[in-house]
Parts: C-alpha cells; sequence; structure tokens
C-alpha cells in the first residue's frame, strides 16, 4: 500500500476554531461567546453553519478554510434519500476512547435477482421490520443488497423494481458486469445506490455510471491494498468522489488479512493522513455462506454472524449480511449500538417520577438510578409482572446503583430531595419506599434526612414480584 500522503492531523484547539470565527460574541449559536462555540465545536457538539454570521458568507475564505479543519480523516458519503439514508464513514478517530465514533456500522440484507417473487418480498419485509428495544434505542437494520446471480440486466432491472415499489430502505447493487448494473441505476435513477462494484478490469465503466447517475461506488481490490489505492486515485481523477473501498472479506483462514487489512486502512487515513484511505470500508460476512459444502445453514449462520462482529469492531462501516434470524443479528446490533455510544456520556435517561400500572394511594414506591441499563432492567421487570407502582429515578450523573453509592451520585441526600421534587408524598398515604438492595449500606441516612420509612429490596429487580408478596405491606 502506498504511503504517500499527508501527515495526520495535529488535534484540534478551541483556539484554532476561534481565530477564525467573526468574534462578535452575537450569541446567535446559542452560546454566550465565540470561544465557547468554538469549544463546543472541537467536541463536535455543534455545527459550523450554527453560527449565522459565517452561514451568511460561504464563499468566503474563512468558512472554507474551517470547513477543511473540520473535515473528518474518513470522508461521510451518504447512501439514499430522505429519512432514511444511511450516512457511511465520517470518523474522526481510529479507536473509540479517543474521542467518539460517528455513523454506526450500516447492515445491510442481501437479496438476488433469481429469488422468486414472495421470497424477495418476504426477506424485504423482514429487513424493514426487523426491531429491537434495547436500553431506550430502538435497534434496526439499514439496507438492502441486491444481488444479481443471474447475470441478466433484464432480471437485475425486473428485481430492482419490485424492491423499489416495496421498501424505502437504500440499496446497494451488485454486479461486477456494467450492463447489469445500468439496467438497475435506471430502474432507480433517483435513489442514489451504492454501485458494487469498481474493479481493475470494470473501473472506467462503472466510474461512468457512477458520475451518470450521481451514485457513490464501491472499490473492490480482495486482498490487495496496493491496487486499491491505486484504483482510488485513478477514480477520484476521473472524477469520482464518493468512494467506499473494499479490500476483501475472507472467512476461516482468511480472517487474519481481512482484519489486517480493515486495520491498516483505517489506520493510515486517520493516524497518518493518507487521502487514498480517507473513505468508508464494506465488509461482506456472508462470504461465510461460500464455504457452505455440507456444513449445516446454522453452523454458516454462527461463523457469519462471529465475522460481522469482527467487522463492526474492526471499522467496517458498511457490511451485507445473507442470513436473518434474530439470534444470529441481536448480538450484532447490540455490540453495535455499544461501540457506538459516546464514551464521554453515560447513557442515561430522564430523571423523574415513572408510573406504571394504574397506582393508588397504597401501592409501593421504588427508587433506581438513571444509567439507562439500570433503568430499563427495572421498568422491563416492573411492567412485565404486571405491577401497579411508582418509580423515583434519581440523577446520578448516569451511574449504576452500587458504583453510584461508592461515587458519592447516589447518596441520602439525593434520594430525599428526589422525594420532595417527584410530590410522591402527595400520590401515597403510607410513607415507605423500597430501596435497592445494592444501596442498602445508606438505608439508615434516607430515613433520617426523608423521614420515610426503608424496605431494602432485592439485589435484582427480577425478584421484585415475589419480595411485594412476601413483605409488602403498605
Amino acid at each position: 500500500m502506498s504511503r504517500k500522503g499527508k501527515a495526520g492531523k495535529k488535534a484540534l484547539s478551541p483556539i484554532d476554531i476561534y481565530k477564525l470565527l467573526p468574534k462578535t460574541n452575537c450569541k446567535e449559536c446559542g452560546e454566550e461567546n465565540c470561544m465557547a462555540f468554538a469549544t463546543k465545536i472541537v467536541n463536535r457538539e455543534a455545527q459550523l453553519d450554527q453560527c449565522l454570521p459565517l452561514l451568511k458568507d460561504q464563499k468566503s475564505k474563512t468558512y472554507s478554510e474551517l470547513k477543511e479543519i473540520l473535515k473528518p480523516p474518513v470522508k461521510e458519503v451518504t447512501v439514499g434519500k430522505g429519512d432514511n439514508a444511511v450516512n457511511l464513514g465520517g470518523k474522526l478517530v481510529m479507536y473509540r476512547h479517543e474521542f467518539a465514533y460517528s455513523n454506526p456500522t450500516a447492515i445491510a440484507i442481501d437479496v438476488t435477482d433469481e429469488m422468486s417473487e414472495e421470497e424477495l418480498l418476504n426477506r424485504i419485509k423482514k429487513t424493514e421490520k426487523w426491531a429491537y428495544e434495547y436500553i431506550g434505542f430502538t435497534l434496526k437494520l439499514d439496507m438492502i443488497a441486491v444481488r444479481s446471480t443471474s447475470n441478466d440486466p433484464e432480471k437485475f432491472k425486473s428485481t430492482v423494481k419490485k424492491i423499489v415499489e416495496n421498501t424505502k430502505l437504500p440499496l446497494i447493487l451488485c454486479s461486477l458486469d456494467s450492463n447489469v448494473m445500468e439496467a438497475g441505476l435506471m430502474t432507480a435513477p433517483k435513489n442514489r445506490s451504492l454501485i458494487f462494484s469498481a474493479t481493475s478490469e470494470n473501473w472506467k465503466s462503472m466510474a461512468e455510471l457512477s458520475l451518470m447517475h450521481n451514485c457513490p461506488l464501491v472499490v473492490s481490490a480482495p486482498n490487495n491494498l496496493n491496487m486499491l489505492t491505486s484504483l482510488t486515485k485513478t477514480l477520484l481523477a476521473y472524477g469520482v468522489q464518493d468512494l467506499v473501498l473494499d479490500p476483501g472479506t475472507f472467512a476461516g483462514e482468511g480472517l487474519s488479512d481481512t482484519l489486517n487489512n480493515f486495520t491498516m486502512l483505517r489506520r493510515a487515513a486517520t493516524k497518518n493522513g493518507e487521502e487514498l484511505t480517507a473513505f468508508p470500508l464494506i465488509g461482506i460476512p456472508m462470504v461465510a455462506w461460500n464455504e457452505k459444502g455440507s456444513t449445516a445453514d446454522e453452523l454458516i449462520k454462527w461463523r457469519e454472524a462471529y465475522l460481522a462482529s469482527s467487522l463492526i469492531v474492526r471499522f467496517a462501516d458498511v457490511i451485507i449480511i445473507h442470513g436473518i434470524d434474530g439470534w444470529s443479528l441481536l448480538p450484532n446490533t447490540v455490540l453495535r449500538q455499544n461501540i457506538y455510544t459516546d464514551p464521554r456520556k453515560p447513557v442515561a435517561v430522564d430523571s423523574g417520577l415513572k408510573v406504571f400500572g394504574t397506582p393508588d394511594e397504597n401501592s409501593p414506591v421504588f427508587f433506581t438510578t438513571n444509567f439507562a441499563l439500570t433503568y430499563y432492567t427495572v421498568a422491563s421487570d416492573i411492567e412485565n409482572s404486571k405491577l401497579n407502582a411508582y418509580l423515583i429515578v434519581i440523577d446520578t450523573e448516569g451511574t449504576a446503583v452500587d458504583a453510584g453509592v461508592a461515587g458519592r451520585k447516589l447518596t441520602a441526600e439525593t434520594v430525599a430531595e428526589a422525594i420532595k421534587e417527584t410530590g410522591i408524598e402527595e400520590k401515597v398515604k403510607h410513607k415507605k419506599i423500597i430501596i435497592p438492595g445494592k444501596a442498602s449500606r445508606i438505608s439508615g441516612e434516607i430515613e433520617e434526612l426523608s423521614g420515610w420509612k426503608v424496605q431494602v429490596g432485592p439485589r435484582d429487580s427480577s425478584e421484585i414480584p415475589k419480595y411485594l408478596q412476601e413483605k409488602w405491606q403498605p
């Protein structure tokens, strides 16, 4: 792989941005002054276009300079249109602990132009409807990958037409034959589909289709990074700017090469500033099905799932999967969600009083912290038990019960204040509160400061129904 390119960017400071801002302290951005706005910009908590004086003169040299400074090392490429469009890449750092990741890995489910209409529509429907609620987020799938296994332009055209008529999800059109690809693109001329892919043999015809239809283009050179960067340079010179890189995905013994190639490309972009590698990466976990032979489908799905998880962790911005079973998709959507949360900010919910069922003046009162995983676990256990209860959610800055107690984020003072602020005293005639078992060591202090009688509840919220049957008396 070529090592030519600009040196990696130095870390930005608010001063770097402040020097180029109007320095009027007009507050139109919502901040008190330009320095505060510059700090938010550097932390990616505000957008440059929130500065209205700058926005009025987007052709200015200063605006262009700021845009260049703030440009992420990995280019952001948009696939699709409207609300369902997917942004790929746009990464600022190699590792999430350095800052935070943006644009979670898009997951595409494949279909082929040789599937029956029933199978085709069924897979599209499953992809669209697949969803799972996880600590306040709805995990979903993102795209449809349409593969031409027939290599017949008319079949591909007909298949893409059916898909466009039945889903608004963005598409990845997959064929190495430019005639087949053109047939598919003509059916969805305004969809901004991702073209898969340009190779050393077909790059020119695919580049022309990309430019003609204003579609991003995948550059493919399996296990050959020098060829990949050479093709990228050629396509950029030809005028194609929105590229996605495919360094090849290999299962089994080829997994180490796969992960090494993905890692080298992302390192070259984020650490070394190599512009020919500064694009989103695509992985194809469904290659696990190529080695099927006599292997059972369940084992192939498992292999595909662990290959997908490896690619999500190792910098893939979009992956194509064949298996659509919940058990194989769920772990990877949860993994993706966890990786793409901001490590600088605890995942928290709003504090306050939550009501479950139809509680009355004799109903039990619990409390928990506003750490999202803790809250949704407790809330789910209460809901699933069909209990009528009140739950006070205390602001512990996103820490769990045991960590909150240990770190003095959950104290008798915060509990007593929450009891008063939520108005729970006006809703129940008893003055009893059930506290988490992991907060038992502050039970006496809570009683003293709040005036409420404390009952130490279970350490695990799944035991709440049993606890209420045995020990709750209003």
